[in-house]
């Protein structure tokens, strides 16, 4: 196994454009990693640069204790599972998954042992002889990412494998890949902008934008205490509430009302701010953010409320099924003790 350095990483297009601009990162030896962002923010080249797919135009790659920045990347000892699985369509099952033992010139015996071992473990051996056409989505993840443990990489590369499944087969794939990942210690990097399944796998999460780290640490920090305002309003499968407001004798005054922040902050009267409050953390009070109900939308246990609050400005909390109010009605909502969170108005910077 191996961990991942990587200083000051660039890597340019021919049009001049930096998909990844000077990233420093450190991913552990076994640590499930995921990279979460928008499309475009360049998550996806800089998985493509460490397996070197792409050449970096600046800085340095080291997998173990070797640097790899100018090595080619069939010698780099890393396993790609890429988000269309690619395998290929005129082999079997067991082709495709003994393929990097072929390129390697191992016997057929080898070839064949090795399909049957991995696929075992994979709930493939009854499909060996099939081609990919024939199987499932889940099924050709699973032959990709056999193929990929064929090749005894020290690391593996996910470019979002679980994309082109549907919702039921997404779920069920987490708990395996998980589970997989854990079994073999293997260093694990993967791509995706889902935020669950940034939240639901990863050991820690870096938040990409513009090929850059905006936030770096678990889904428990990444989700509670977002760095700035894009990581706020991106993690969550509901949008935090930002709501522009004015710090003044202690509180934050926004939504028509005053809000006490946690612990004591150190900021000038009139200094402008954003309140950030997730809706999960905002509950009917008898005193708080007073609005008008204007939409309901059923989640299952829960229900997500929209309040639309003096200066048209909306604020969304989630309360259970069966508390759920009717459109029309006035509620009032406050943030859990602790939960409240403040942003600089000009850096959008925490505070």
């Amino acid at each position: 196994m191996a961990d991942i350095e990587l200083t000051g990483l660039s890597t340019v297009y021919p049009n001049g454009v930096r998909a990844v601009d000077g990233l420093d990162l450190s991913i552990t030896d076994g640590e499930f990693f995921a990279l979460l962002g928008p499309s475009g923010c360049g998550k996806t080249t800089l998985l493509r640069t460490i397996a070197g797919l792409e050449q970096s135009a600046e800085g340095t790659i080291v997998l173990g204790e070797k640097d790899v920045t100018r090595v080619d990347a069939g010698k780099r000892g890393v396993a790609m599972v890429f988000q269309d699985y690619a395998l290929f369509p005129h082999m079997t099952v067991a082709q495709n998954i003994s393929y990097p033992l072929r390129v390697r010139r191992a016997s057929k015996q080898a070839q064949q042992d090795a399909a049957t071992s991995t696929s075992a473990g994979l709930g493939l051996s009854e499909l060996l002889e099939r081609r990919p056409a024939q199987l499932s989505g889940g099924q050709q993840q699973r032959v990709a990412l056999a193929r990929a443990i064929t090749m005894s990489a020290e690391v593996l590369l996910l470019d979002e494998p679980l994309s082109n499944l549907d919702a039921r087969l997404r779920l069920e794939a987490r708990t395996f890949l998980k589970r997989l990942q854990r079994d073999l210690g293997l260093t694990t990097v993967f791509v995706t902008h889902d935020q669950a399944e940034a939240l639901a796998l990863a050991d820690r999460i870096a938040v990409m934008a513009e090929g850059r780290i905006r936030q770096l640490g678990t889904p428990k920090e990444v989700f509670q205490r977002p760095a700035d305002t894009f990581v706020a309003n991106f993690i969550g499968s509901t949008p935090m509430n930002l709501l522009t407001g004015t710090y003044r004798d202690g509180l934050v005054e926004v939504a028509g009302t005053r809000l006490a922040p946690p612990g004591d902050l150190t900021l000038t009267d009139g200094t402008p701010v954003v309140a950030g409050i997730r809706p999960e953390y905002l509950h009917p009070a008898s005193d708080g953010i007073t609005g008008t109900v204007s939409i309901v939308e059923n989640l299952g246990v829960t229900s997500l409320v929209t309040l639309e609050c003096p200066g048209e400005v909306l604020v969304g909390l989630t309360v259970p099924e069966q508390d759920e109010p009717a459109v029309g009605t006035t509620m009032t909502a406050a943030p859990a003790k602790g939960r409240l969170l403040v942003y600089d108005g000009e850096t959008n910077q925490l505070v």
